[in-house]
């Protein structure tokens, strides 16, 4: 199973990502940091809100105080190559999406251990206390996303408009199968692994799809009332809604070695991509006030 985890999913997110590169340009990127607001609310909602609106929905919810852990764990990782593609399949900002994947990713370092350890202490479970390698972390960011999404831009700057054109077609349906078949074999292999019989854990499926939906619709509004454009707005949306599933994985099994906390992991991940892409497609067509 660690076979998978180590080797296949990299693999699929690096290719991913050069997908992704390969409809990019290097001015996506200098309009993001010539124009940071989107950045900073991005970040805010994602380091703030998330947390915050997961503590809410769970604090007086009648479900083991290992579980609400579990779901604070969720909120606190980052979104991934998930988020990237779901915004570039539905045409929004993948330049601002990718950017907040890789601030994002930096900032874990610190705020995950912060708020797991705290989380312990708020519902009375014995205190863990955990740290994620700095240069582990890094080293993962800089192969499946830094690398090539940028080595995807150099190749898109030597192409021809024609040639470029040619290259996205098959693009569109190759990236969205990649990530599909990846995330299925993931959650399907850790599933077999904690045998999980899912009619006994349906009441956990309640809170996870009002903490979905909720951060997806306060990361679009928040950015409205913000005046952000619309893209933007519903990036960020998609950025809320998407957390890394994988990630929180790793952490319950590997690092907290807490088979309750992987559970919401594997809970959250086998419906936050349809849900989230659902909704974000329907704000996307929100005919709200397309703000500049």
């Amino acid at each position: 199973m660690e076979n998978l985890s180590d080797l296949i999913m990299p693999a699929s997110i690096a290719m991913i990502m050069f997908g992704i590169g390969l409809e990019l340009k290097i001015k996506d990127f200098q309009q993001v940091f010539l124009q940071p607001k989107a950045v900073l609310i991005g970040l805010a909602c994602q380091l703030l809100v998330l947390p915050l609106m997961a503590l809410a929905i769970i604090f007086f919810w009648p479900i083991d105080p290992i579980f609400k852990i579990g779901i604070m764990l969720i909120a606190a990782c980052p979104g991934g190559t998930a988020s990237n593609l779901v915004t570039k399949i539905l045409k929004g900002r993948v330049a601002l999406s990718i950017s907040l994947t890789a601030f994002n990713s930096f900032l874990i370092l610190f705020t995950i251990p912060l708020i797991v350890e705290l989380s312990f202490i708020l519902f009375g479970e014995a205190s863990q206390s955990f740290e994620l390698g700095f240069w582990e972390t890094m080293k993962q960011v800089l192969f499946t996303v830094v690398i090539p999404v940028f080595a995807g831009i150099g190749i898109n700057n030597l192409l021809s408009d024609h040639q470029s054109r040619k290259l996205h077609k098959p693009l569109k349906i190759i990236l969205p199968l990649i990530l599909i078949v990846t995330v299925v074999k993931v959650l399907v292999s850790d599933n077999s692994q904690h045998n999980i019989d899912y009619p006994q854990y349906f009441h956990l499926f309640v809170p996870l799809l009002i903490l979905n939906i909720t951060t997806i619709l306060s990361g679009f509004f928040i950015s409205k009332a913000s005046k952000l454009k619309h893209e933007s707005a519903y990036t960020i949306a998609i950025e809320m809604g998407l957390q890394n599933s994988v990630l929180a994985l790793f952490i319950a099994n590997q690092l907290l070695e807490n088979r309750h906390m992987s559970l919401i992991a594997i809970l959250y991940g086998s419906f936050s991509l349809l849900t989230t892409f659902g909704i974000a497609y329907i704000l996307k067509e929100y005919k709200g006030s397309k703000t500049e």
